[in-house]
């Protein structure tokens, strides 16, 4: 095995990291019976952190 593959990262790093960059989550969900659209939801989501050089855009509420 090499170094990489033994490396192990716990589940707290492995969000610190993905928080600090930003993630993007997008999806469609659509509900339908006999080829007639019921129902459609669309997701779009950024997830990330907040510090001094990334202000919370909600201000001194939260």
């Amino acid at each position: 095995m090499t170094v990489v593959e033994r490396r192990e990262v716990a589940l707290v790093d492995l969000l610190d990291r993905l928080l600090a960059g930003g993630v993007v989550i997008t999806g469609d969900i659509t509900l339908r019976i006999a080829d007639v659209d019921l129902v459609r939801i669309d997701l779009n989501a950024l997830i990330s952190s907040v510090n001094k050089n990334v202000p919370s855009p909600w201000g001194d509420l939260v």
